[in-house]
């Protein structure tokens, strides 16, 4: 079998259900949120996960046959089929509150800068690689969205039309 990129089609369960070369596992996927932020697996429990196209992994809140021949499925969740995986900024901002690893809280000016798409330099000492970029309001901790952590600076991942001026 090969990849339908025009199609949803659900990520098997496990490696053993693998049809199509290089696609990731459900298990897979959950395993990467779950070793990566700390999240609970049980976060996932009511979304079924997609692949469209080859490593953009959407997830459903919800089931349906396999495979689909829609335009959207859910949330954009994980670009897999490279050589780190990365998350989106809907996904992040969905399932990233309940993360308590490498979860980087910026204060009002580098959140701000953040927003805005800049690159900053900023002292971190968890992992390098794709961090959850959050700021604290109202008494808890937010998630903005994705930034990558490399040699002392925060490269915010901020798509383009959700950057802002604040």
């Amino acid at each position: 079998m090969s990849n339908d990129g025009q199609l949803f089609n659900r990520l098997p369960a496990t490696a053993a259900d693998r049809e199509v070369e290089g696609r990731a596992t459900r298990e897979e996927v959950i395993d990467w949120w779950v070793d990566r932020f700390d999240l609970d697996r049980e976060t996932f429990a009511g979304h079924t996960i997609w692949e469209k196209g080859a490593g953009k992994i959407w997830a459903f809140a919800d089931d349906m046959d396999s495979p689909a021949d829609v335009e959207g499925l859910g949330m954009t969740f994980l670009r897999t089929r490279q050589e780190h995986w990365k998350p989106t900024t809907d996904a992040v901002q969905r399932f990233g509150r309940e993360a308590t690893k490498n979860v980087i809280v910026l204060d009002d000016e580098e959140a701000t800068a953040f927003l805005q798409g800049e690159d900053q330099e900023l002292d971190w000492d968890g992992d390098w690689g794709y961090l959850i970029a959050a700021h604290e309001i109202a008494g808890g901790v937010e998630p903005i969205g994705v930034g990558l952590y490399v040699h002392g600076e925060l490269r915010s991942q901020m798509p383009k039309g959700r950057q802002r001026d604040v």
